[in-house]
């Protein structure tokens, strides 16, 4: 979904994550888009068992900052953002989707994929394709039609953050969430090849790979998956939307000019490497 801050530039976001590639600008600070207008873009879930997410959290932390949200998603949500309606697994809808966001609300400055669909606690013998293809679709596909699209508009104009919300699943591989694992792995892959190719233009590329956070994606899951997700951390409690939309936000804004290609964990001493 977009963001958009009063008097500022706006903020766009599709349904997955907002995103930002590549290292520091080497250009004009007068090249870049004015600190009083930023704009984000973020996504929405997609479709099947849909949840808010991370998503009120993070849109309310980023307008602190002066970003407007827009966001990318199949239905309008609650909280009165600008909305823009959008499949993200579409190629055709998200080009639409980015089109319209800057003819109707000035240039993206920011994308935040955070589009997540879990799925049901499946192993992977009773995993359908279905649902398998679907996942990937939402976690790993979305991210990349937006991240491609969002880079085409930021790379000219020598800024821009993308964010990607991948998960530790990703790294540790999460049992009878095979699909899910699998598609976040794409997503930190993805997040280190596209820093790498946009390092020099002024577009920073990076993810978050928290653990379990408690949100209404944790439905999706069975009781004991969630159980067993909470022991393995050492501090032995879920994390919060608040303690995301933080690392976030640094993430999304200027300050952050040195990380490109790089994964944070928010794991609560979870992670391992």
């Amino acid at each position: 979904m977009p963001w958009r801050r009063k008097n500022s530039p706006r903020a766009f976001a599709a349904s997955s994550r907002i995103c930002a590639a590549c290292a520091s600008s080497s250009l004009p600070s007068s090249t870049r888009p004015r600190r009083r207008e930023p704009i984000c873009l973020r996504e929405g879930c997609r479709r099947h068992r849909r949840g808010q997410g991370h998503r009120p959290g993070c849109l309310e932390r980023l307008a602190l900052d002066g970003f407007v949200p827009v966001v990318w998603d199949l239905r309008e949500g609650e909280g009165g953002h600008v909305f823009v309606a959008c499949d993200v697994t579409d190629e055709g809808q998200v080009a639409a989707a980015l089109e319209r966001t800057e003819r109707e609300h000035g240039p993206v400055a920011v994308l935040v994929n955070n589009a997540g669909l879990t799925g049901p606690s499946t192993t992977i013998a009773e995993t359908p394709l279905a649902q398998w293809q679907a996942i990937q679709a939402v976690n790993l596909t979305g991210t990349f039609l937006c991240s491609r699209a969002a880079a085409a508009a930021l790379v000219p104009r020598g800024y821009g953050r993308i964010v990607n919300i991948a998960s530790l699943a990703g790294k540790e591989g999460t049992p009878t969430l095979s699909a899910y694992s699998a598609a976040k792995a794409g997503v930190i892959a993805l997040t280190k090849a596209h820093g790498k190719e946009l390092a020099g233009t002024g577009v920073l590329v990076n993810a978050v790979a928290p653990a379990a956070i408690e949100t209404e994606l944790l439905q999706q899951m069975s009781v004991e998956t969630v159980d067993t997700m909470i022991g393995k951390s050492p501090l032995k409690r879920l994390g919060t939307v608040d303690e995301l939309a933080e690392l976030v936000a640094w993430l999304a804004s200027e300050k952050c000019s040195f990380s490109t290609g790089a994964v944070f964990d928010l794991s609560g001493g979870r992670a391992t490497y």
